[in-house]
């Protein structure tokens, strides 16, 4: 138990730098946000639990392809937000991601990469 909750406050210490960076500098907070910290400590979760290096592997092969087709809700937030509010523009980015992922899944299907 002690294990899982030194976890929890590593992890969300992270979440919490982020926006405390976000607060004081925009390019500082998104520099931050945008480094792969949650997929890092993932990892690191993953080795100090000594799952296969196969699994870790996985983890890494398959968070590459789902970061893709995330990347275009970045582009139309800032919009959506100018237009609609933030609750609608964050409705609609998450619905924008949904979208993408579900193109991106069937674009990549012939390659042999499975994400679905």
């Amino acid at each position: 138990m002690p294990w899982i909750i030194t976890k929890y406050l590593i992890t969300a210490a992270v979440v919490v730098v982020v926006s405390e960076a976000a607060k004081r500098s925009d390019r500082a907070g998104a520099l931050i946000a945008s480094l792969p910290l949650v997929t890092l400590l993932a990892l690191i979760w993953l080795h100090v639990e000594k799952q296969p290096s196969a699994k870790i592997a996985n983890h890494a092969w398959y968070t590459f392809w789902y970061v893709l087709p995330t990347l275009p809700m970045f582009l139309a937030f800032p919009r959506l937000l100018a237009r609609f509010g933030f609750w609608p523009a964050l409705a609609l980015s998450a619905l924008l991601t949904v979208v993408c992922f579900g193109v991106f899944a069937l674009a990549v299907k012939p390659l042999g990469i499975k994400l679905l």
